[in-house]
């Protein structure tokens, strides 16, 4: 069973996590992506581009993207057709 309802779940450090603290995490996640996002590109706008500030930004903002996935997916109910 892949669904939370109001039930818990651990996480790495053996705490418990319900779906309330899940989704709270999961708008974190994703107002830090957008916020990288504004920030990509306003390095890149500029003239003086540090490339390596850059590489790094879009590598956090892919690891968001991915911790956002994981949690979306785990928040969503599997539907068997």
């Amino acid at each position: 069973m892949n669904r939370l309802n109001t039930e818990v779940r651990r996480n790495r450090r053996g705490s418990r996590v319900t779906e309330e603290e899940m989704r709270k995490r999961l708008a974190g996640l994703r107002i830090e992506h957008r916020d990288l996002d504004a920030a990509i590109s306003a390095l890149t706008a500029t003239d003086n581009r540090d490339q390596l500030q850059i590489a790094r930004l879009k590598k956090r903002k892919l690891r968001l993207k991915d911790q956002i996935a994981i949690i979306e997916d785990y928040l969503t109910p599997d539907i068997i057709a």
